[in-house]
C-alpha cells in the first residue's frame, strides 16, 4: 500500500496547519539537543541544576535562552519532545500497516543498489554522515528544515522561502550526482 504523493502532501499540510493553529510551529532539531542534555545529565548528575529562577546547566549551550534547553532536558515530557518520539512511532506503525519493508529494501534501496551495488554498510555510513551534516548545519542556523522551511513557509516568513530555495538548490544537484543511474 503506497500513499499517493498528492494525498500525502495534503495530509502533511493539514497536520502542519493544525499544529501551527493549535499549538506552535513544528521544529525537531532542538530535540536532539534536549536528548543530549538528558543523556549528559544521567552520566553527570550536576549537568543540569534547578535554581530559584528555573533551570541552568554547566554547559553554556544548554543554559542559553534563560535555561530553556536545560529545563526541557530536566523535564522532557513536553509537546516538542513527545512530538519527535511520536514521529518515530508513527513511521514505524505506518511501515507495519503497509506490510513492512522487505529486507532487501531495508539494507539498501533499489536506487542505491543501482548506483553503488549491494553495499549496505556504505549506505549506512553515507546516510549517517549526511544526517550529521544536516543536523550540524541546522543547529548552527538555529533551526531545522521542518522549522525553517515547512513551518516558516506556512507562516509566510521570507526566511522560510529563502531556506527552501537554498535547500533545493543544494539537494537537487547532490541527488543528480549521487544517483546517476536508477
Amino acid at each position: 500500500m503506497v500513499l499517493n504523493w498528492k494525498v500525502g502532501g495534503l495530509l502533511l499540510g493539514l497536520v502542519f496547519f493544525a499544529a501551527v493553529l493549535l499549538v506552535k510551529p513544528i521544529g525537531v532539531s532542538t530535540q536532539f539537543v534536549i536528548l543530549d542534555g538528558i543523556v549528559a545529565d544521567i552520566v553527570k548528575p550536576d549537568f543540569i541544576t534547578h535554581t530559584d529562577e528555573g533551570y541552568t546547566s554547566t554547559n553554556a549551550y544548554m543554559a542559553k535562552s534563560g535555561g530553556k534547553y536545560a529545563g526541557s532536558a530536566a523535564d522532557p515530557l513536553n509537546y516538542s519532545f513527545i512530538f519527535v518520539l511520536a514521529m518515530a512511532l508513527g513511521a514505524f506503525l505506518s511501515a507495519r500497516l503497509r506490510g513492512g519493508v522487505d529486507a532487501l529494501e531495508r539494507s539498501a534501496p533499489e536506487i542505491w543498489r543501482a548506483n553503488y551495488g549491494d553495499t549496505p554498510m556504505m549506505r549506512y555510513a553515507v546516510a549517517f554522515l549526511g544526517g550529521f551534516i544536516v543536523l550540524y548545519g541546522a543547529r548552527l542556523a538555529g533551526g531545522c528544515t521542518s522549522g525553517h522551511m515547512m513551518s516558516g513557509m506556512m507562516q509566510t516568513a521570507l526566511s522560510g522561502y529563502i531556506f527552501a530555495a537554498g535547500a533545493f538548490a543544494a539537494a537537487i544537484p547532490t541527488a543528480m550526482l549521487m544517483y546517476k543511474r536508477g
